[in-house]
């Protein structure tokens, strides 16, 4: 199809944005409380919280908003304001939604393979409408969209190989096998962004 016979593609509203950013960072909530029910955890800021959270006073919430800060500088050079304002955005409600899910909602027995599984696609789900508004939840995943617009890497792939790196460095903080089921998680999530957020595809700016 030439370029003449593409049909127009109207941006996101700003009620839109706001939207996905809401609902993304709610969902990715709910996939964290399962994570930390069950002792689980992931890889990129996501998983470096899980473990200070683990290791230390820090909640989730407290934690992940720490880690993002020093990224922002580079969502700046690289994706301007309106990317960076987003990401803080998405950063800040994801801070505050896994902090406030547990007043609001309890797991009495949730058996690990299968909140690793779910709360992986509940993550991927989460970050993938994200992505499409021009948004992210900061670290590894400024990096992984850098890649992908200019390299071409798929950023699936690229955050999966770099979460069960983290996942396998997490020894010293829990249990292996809990590792081991973590693993499983971070593919079900990347294996989302893998399969619906390509280069060349929708990317997230319209």
């Amino acid at each position: 199809m030439s370029t003449a016979e593409r049909p127009m593609v109207k941006k996101h509203t700003r009620l839109e944005d706001i939207q996905a950013i809401v609902l993304g960072t709610l969902i990715i909530a709910l996939g964290v409380n399962l994570y930390t029910h069950t002792g689980l955890l992931t890889g990129g800021s996501a998983g470096l919280a899980f473990l200070m959270q683990y290791s230390t006073v820090l909640t989730f919430g407290q934690a992940f908003f720490l880690i993002n800060l020093p990224f922002y500088a580079l969502a700046i050079i690289h994706f301007g304001w309106e990317f960076t304002i987003k990401t803080f955005v998405s950063v800040f409600c994801l801070s505050v939604f896994a902090d406030v899910t547990p007043m609001l909602i309890t797991f009495e027995a949730v058996n690990p393979f299968y909140a690793s599984v779910a709360g992986g696609f509940l993550m991927g789900v989460g970050f993938l409408m994200l992505f499409r508004h021009n948004a992210s939840l900061g670290g590894l995943n400024i990096l992984a969209r850098y890649l992908a617009e200019k390299y071409a890497i798929s950023m699936g792939k690229f955050q999966m190989a770099v979460d069960c790196c983290i996942v396998l460095l997490s020894v010293f903080v829990v249990d292996f096998m809990l590792i081991l089921i973590s693993v499983i998680g971070a593919i079900a999530l990347n294996m989302i962004i893998a399969v619906n957020h390509k280069p060349g595809r929708y990317m997230g700016n319209v």
